[in-house]
């Protein structure tokens, strides 16, 4: 896929279809993106599990904190990506190591690896890259 555009149908239904999310790099301090993102997808519905392991055993968002995808313990619709870029390919690795993969893995903003998100497709994970869902949602949803 060209990372450089998404159509608006491409990125409207993974919204749509997504309930779990993933979200790799929470935040605990109300003024990181990462917090503020996770805030909006929970107010729009989204089941969403933080993703840190500085944090394990706490909640964000009154959500408890997960030191790993692997320990997830059910299916993950959307990886949603709060890392450096250079970390992406990795995360993809641990990614496609999972018993049940995750329908996209989506990079925030400045986070794209082309490489690491042809990795992700070739296993037929869909990949939004440099995109923010808290962004796109009003945008294409409402």
């Amino acid at each position: 896929m060209n990372h450089d555009a998404y159509p608006d149908y491409y990125l409207a239904d993974i919204l749509r279809s997504t309930k779990t999310i993933a979200l790799v790099g929470a935040s605990p301090n109300a003024e990181r993106p990462s917090h503020r993102v996770m805030a909006f997808l929970l107010r729009k519905g989204y089941r969403v599990i933080p993703i840190n392991p500085g944090h394990v055993g706490k909640t964000i968002l009154d959500q408890p904190v997960v030191g790993r995808l692997a320990d997830v313990k059910e299916p993950i619709d959307m990886v949603d990506v709060f890392r450096a870029a250079d970390a992406l390919p990795a995360l993809v690795d641990e990614i496609r190591a999972l018993e049940t993969l995750p329908k996209v893995i989506w990079g925030q903003l400045s986070v794209r690896n082309d490489a690491a998100a042809a990795n992700a497709e070739a296993a037929g994970i869909k990949v939004v890259m440099d995109r923010c869902p808290a962004m796109e949602y009003p945008r294409l949803i409402g």
